[in-house]
């Protein structure tokens, strides 16, 4: 796999105004999600870092879920690859939405044409952050926990670009413990 590097730009829709399909092709939009925190991670089955990090969004999920906070997971994989996706989820325990979108749905949201990428939606449908490539454990904790703590405190980067990085921190790492 190819990791392409274009820095992210500013979002040209709202995620809220994003509606893609499940995986039984019935439409769904972010908006439906309004009031929970977001954290929208893009991925495909094809991608290495993306099956490295899933674990983390699963292990999220577990813990703050009960928390208003809602992980959806946005496959790009195209119609070559869409049937291996369930087998992924049940492999990976993915307890979550899963969402079919596309490149275009990534760069709209300002998140480059590289995977996986992830984007942090606050209570009110506004992109408050974007992590380009692996998403550690670290990173994730923190964006979610800075939400949950209605944005007070020190404010995470806004943008972190971690692709074509080599990753060797605490990603493999669960969540929970």
């Amino acid at each position: 796999m190819v990791t392409v590097c274009v820095m992210a730009e500013t979002p040209a829709v709202s995620p809220m105004d994003v509606k893609l399909a499940d995986l039984q092709g019935q439409p769904h939009s972010l908006a439906e999600y309004r009031g929970r925190i977001l954290v929208v991670n893009f991925w495909a089955t094809w991608c290495g870092p993306c099956k490295h990090e899933m674990p983390l969004f699963v292990d999220a999920e577990k813990k703050y879920g009960d928390e208003r906070v809602q992980v959806i997971a946005v496959s790009l994989d195209d119609a070559s690859t869409q049937g291996k996706i369930p087998g992924f989820a049940e492999k990976e325990k993915m307890a979550f939405p899963i969402l079919l979108g596309d490149m275009d749905t990534l760069k709209k949201l300002g998140l480059g044409e590289g995977l996986p990428a992830t984007a942090f939606v606050d209570r009110d449908g506004r992109m408050v952050a974007r992590v380009l490539g692996e998403i550690s454990k670290s990173e994730l904790k923190q964006r979610v926990e800075w939400l949950l703590n209605g944005e007070k405190g020190q404010a995470p980067a806004e943008v972190v670009n971690n692709l074509n990085k080599k990753r060797a921190d605490d990603v493999s790492v669960p969540m929970m413990h």
